[in-house]
């Protein structure tokens, strides 16, 4: 009987020990598990085929291979992305990759393949795949446009984060005007750029040279979107926002460029016959400089507006947003000091047109001189230039260097000529301009922005001195 007891003394007090143990082994178990992800995902890949995707760009081969999009390199072709047939505006996007360590790859977003831009090439927002020893994977390029906007180069924990010869998994948030990205968990670019609200996902495979070697690998799984509820499954970043409204990226100024416009005053800008900036006709809000609808008179109201200083040799590249029938200039070597009278300034001039709605297309000293782009009254731009519609903002390049001129739209070659030279003076000779002696071949002069009586807003006003 007292044998009996003791044991079932002992029984207990083991039995007691071990209750302990257990709890303590299904906390752990329970805080290794990883919390139940609810976000309603849409796989955009099945796993099995490349339904619902097309190449685009190049020649790079794209297969599936064990649940993931295998892309390898190829010689003798360019970029190639194998892109979503369905269009996303704003979406969270969720995948994962492995890519060769000798590669160089990204992920396309808010992208487009337009036949009037570059024949179709691929351009837009590129989440980046960078395995190399600058490590910017997951910073944000413009493919086919403007270069980096969000590179990785101030953010050494995102650099760290990736992980070579292994699974990286990506978060990319674009919502609005935002984009924001996280490789394996760490915030890595948050960028606030309105060029493109939507387009097609792209997975790329990057052009290779001869030295490098075809074949090898990228492979992308679990492709997934959310497209419906987003500010429920959106996440804060602690990262400070890149903004590219009338403000340099960090590659720009690395280059050279300056603000021409600072977004919210007038400084640096005067009325084209003023000593300060005109009292009215126009207005600055919303990041915008805007000249007001006056009735469509050349320098009725504010007039002419321009830089405070010279310039000779220089880029410049602003952003141009028209109204229906809007008639409006960018001009360049103005000499304020001619035409004191009424109308304009007198200098060259990078033409800006409704060319649907205005009777100054079909005028003009040479035929077409007075189109979108032109060379006013002088050289008509290409006709297959590539125009976005009346609210979209446009894009101006005006390059001149040693009397070469070249005029851009929207990326896009539309002329080019030689100040100075015989052509140009015979062009002069035949036009509206023939009575101002040596009409363009000052050395230097200003920036020019048309009142012409059209409300015509212009933004992300830059200049690089060459």
């Amino acid at each position: 009987m007292n044998n009996l007891k003791c044991r079932k003394v002992k029984n207990t007090q083991k039995t007691s020990y071990w209750i302990p143990v257990i709890l303590v082994l299904a906390i752990m178990a329970s805080c290794n598990q990883k919390p139940k992800d609810d976000t309603p995902w849409i796989s955009i890949f099945d796993g099995e085929s490349l339904d619902g995707w097309t190449v685009k760009g190049g020649n790079a081969e794209y297969s599936v291979s064990d649940g993931s999009i295998v892309g390898k390199t190829k010689h003798n072709t360019p970029n190639t992305f194998l892109t979503s047939n369905k269009m996303y505006g704003d979406f969270i996007l969720d995948l994962e990759y492995l890519v060769d360590s000798t590669m160089n790859s990204g992920i396309q977003i808010r992208s487009n393949s337009i036949p009037g831009y570059h024949n179709g090439r691929v351009h837009g927002y590129q989440v980046e795949i960078d395995p190399s020893d600058r490590a910017w994977s997951a910073g944000i390029y413009d493919e086919g446009r403007r270069g980096w906007l969000n590179p990785l180069s101030k953010n050494e924990a995102a650099q760290n984060a990736f992980k070579q010869n292994d699974w990286n998994h990506y978060r990319i948030e674009a919502i609005g005007d935002t984009i924001k990205t996280w490789i394996n968990g760490v915030p890595a670019a948050y960028l606030i750029d309105d060029a493109t609200a939507s387009g097609f996902i792209g997975l790329q495979v990057h052009s290779i040279n001869k030295k490098r070697k075809a074949g090898t690998e990228i492979r992308w799984k679990n492709v997934r979107i959310l497209t419906e509820n987003l500010e429920k499954y959106s996440t804060e970043s602690p990262l400070q926002p890149v903004i590219t409204k009338n403000h340099l990226t960090e590659h720009e100024e690395s280059d050279g460029w300056k603000l021409l416009w600072d977004g919210e005053t007038t400084n640096g800008w005067r009325g084209a016959k003023l000593a300060h900036f005109p009292e009215n006709g126009w207005v600055v809000e919303n990041g915008e400089l805007t000249v007001l609808a006056s009735g469509g008179g050349e320098s009725e109201a504010g007039g002419d507006i321009v830089t405070q200083e010279q310039y000779d040799n220089f880029e410049v590249k602003l952003e141009f947003k028209i109204t229906e029938g809007a008639n409006s200039g960018i001009k360049y070597y103005v000499n304020t000091d001619l035409n004191k009278g009424a109308g304009s300034s007198i200098g060259l001039e990078f033409q800006i047109l409704d060319d649907e709605r205005h009777p100054d297309a079909k005028q003009g000293s040479h035929e077409g001189s007075r189109t979108l782009a032109s060379l006013y009254d002088l050289i008509k731009a290409d006709t297959t230039k590539y125009v976005k519609p009346i609210g979209d903002w446009n894009t101006a390049h005006i390059i001149s260097n040693n009397n070469h001129v070249e005029h851009r739209l929207n990326g896009i070659k539309v002329l080019e000529y030689e100040r100075k030279s015989d052509a140009y003076r015979k062009l002069v000779s035949e036009s509206k301009y023939v009575k101002w002696p040596g009409f363009g071949e000052a050395d230097k002069g200003n920036i020019l922005l048309q009142d012409h009586g059209d409300r015509v807003a212009f933004r992300n006003i830059k200049i690089k001195q060459l």
